[in-house]
């Protein structure tokens, strides 16, 4: 049975979306699919990039927007009533230059829209390019610029593109979490490459992909008696890609690692999308690294993955041991009146010590004496074997949604996190950061299997991924995964991102108790 068969006969075992007659497959022999014809490729273009294009004109608009406020802002706060005709001039021409420098700095491409820093990253770039534009027009025209003009315009444009793609990624993401603006998606490999590839897109919808089809390998049985991978329907071999793209109006092909999709192959797979007006992905199959880690090194006829160490330079270490205590002291300040009257009520409500303190182990398995407010009766850890069988933790950890042993007080501190703020004295100290793992017990560490102890080639943290994804809600697995996807791939920036989201975290109080 030849391949165009083989989809035809599966498009009647399944419902399907688009028309079957649009199926062109050469031959068997033909690994993908040839060339549409000038119409078709330009009409699947169009109704691929549709959406794109929506959201582009929003954010040209409003790009166009903040141009013109900048400009005018900064001519009347500089000027007042005394514009020069030769600054009118310039100010007219700072939204066209502003548009133009965004474009030359990638800020429209659609591959970063919605799911990459790229966006904020060309913002930054083009404030740059717009400096240069302006620094280049003062030379020739021999002219001495306002510097409080310029010094009034750069800000407003830097602030106004950020916030542009803040609000357009938050519109986007509204409406992909409702499953709208989604990029029909082939997903081809191995079928179990290609099954965690479908999980880990499912898990992610706001990175707009919507698996539809799977051509995979490696199935235990004939593909045709094969329903389905992870709830999406099979559709053939990996060499059947482009076929079931033309059958769903795909408008991307997701290529898992596999070993026969490399090379010539998948060159002549990126050749037919490219005629269909359809984007190609492919996964390298690297966990848990972040893009910052990845850069293609090229060679004459080959281009290489190249893969950062993480950083663990002497130079970021410093600037993270800097930055945490300057944040640990100057939060100490500004939250001493709220340190000062969580203390008197602990002290009037139980008359126990208003800190608890106990060994946890640091950087390098290394102990030491954290310090926490006490939320519990004063003995707890006498009365935490009798509930030991109750542990509604992720095995490793012992968690109690409704623990006897948590006073009226501390339960109010320990939604907010409000217990947790006296660690501003161990990052002070430096046995902890304000950013990393979590820090573990020593009798959770006698549990860790191999993997886990990677956890302690840093300091813990008082947040990190794990405080912001859920908390006690998560499994060990997840909190795991998101740890060591912290010690492998933390920056400084990532540092203060992570403590942004923890603002938000800490104020749902999802996952506290």
């Amino acid at each position: 049975m030849s391949a165009d068969e083989k989809v035809e006969l599966r498009s009647r075992r399944h419902e399907r979306p688009r028309a079957t007659e649009r199926v062109k497959v050469a031959s068997s022999d033909i690994p993908f699919a040839p060339s549409l014809g000038g119409a078709q490729a330009v009409a699947r273009r169009s109704r691929s990039e549709d959406w794109a294009q929506a959201y582009l004109a929003r954010v040209l608009g409003w790009d166009v927007f903040v141009g013109v406020l900048g400009a005018v802002l900064a001519s009347v706060l500089r000027f007042g009533d005394g514009l020069t005709p030769g600054y009118v001039l310039l100010s007219a021409a700072i939204p066209v230059t502003w548009v133009l420098a965004l474009a030359m700095s990638n800020a429209y491409e659609r591959r970063y829209l919605g799911v990459s820093v790229e966006e904020y990253r060309a913002v930054g770039r083009a404030v740059v390019g717009v400096l240069a534009a302006l620094a280049i027009a003062a030379f020739v025209a021999n002219v001495l610029l306002a510097r409080t003009y310029v010094g009034i315009l750069l800000p407003l444009l830097l602030l106004g593109g950020l916030l542009v793609r803040r609000f357009m990624r938050r519109w986007l993401m509204a409406r992909r979490s409702q499953g709208l603006l989604m990029q029909r998606t082939i997903v081809v490999g191995r079928a179990d490459a290609a099954a965690a590839l479908i999980r880990s897109i499912s898990a992610e919808p706001l990175q707009g992909l919507q698996p539809v089809a799977v051509c995979a390998s490696g199935l235990d049985g004939d593909w045709e008696a094969t329903g389905s991978i992870e709830g999406v329907p099979v559709m053939g071999r990996p060499r059947d890609a482009v076929a079931a793209a033309d059958l769903y109006d795909a408008e991307c092909v997701a290529v898992a690692s596999h070993p026969d999709l490399a090379g010539k192959a998948l060159r002549r797979l990126a050749w037919a999308l490219e005629e269909r007006g359809m984007d190609l992905i492919v996964s390298p199959g690297l966990l848990d690294v972040a893009g910052p880690r990845l850069s293609i090194r090229p060679s004459s006829n080959l281009s290489l993955l190249h893969i950062e160490r993480p950083a663990a330079a002497r130079r970021a270490v410093f600037l993270k041991q800097a930055m945490d205590r300057s944040l640990a002291f100057v939060l100490l300040l500004l939250l001493s009146p709220i340190l000062i009257a969580v203390a008197i009520a602990i002290k009037v409500t139980d008359r126990g010590p208003v800190f608890f303190r106990q060994q946890r182990v640091g950087v390098g398995g290394e102990l030491f004496s954290i310090f926490k407010f006490r939320t519990m009766v004063v003995d707890a850890e006498e009365r935490l074997a009798a509930l030991a069988r109750k542990n509604e933790g992720n095995g490793v950890l012992f968690k109690l949604q409704d623990d006897p042993r948590v006073t009226r007080v501390g339960k109010i501190l320990r939604r907010y996190s409000i217990d947790e703020l006296p660690q501003l004295l161990n990052v002070l100290i430096g046995d902890m950061s304000l950013v990393g793992p979590r820090p573990p017990l020593a009798r959770e560490v006698e549990q860790y299997e191999p993997d886990a102890l990677r956890r302690l080639h840093v300091r813990p943290g008082m947040t990190g991924l794990w405080q912001v994804s859920g908390r006690s809600d998560l499994s060990w697995e997840e909190s795991l995964r998101l740890d060591l996807r912290y010690v492998d791939n933390w920056s400084p920036i990532g540092d203060l991102h992570i403590l942004f989201r923890t603002f938000r975290a800490v104020t749902g109080g999802s996952g506290a108790y």
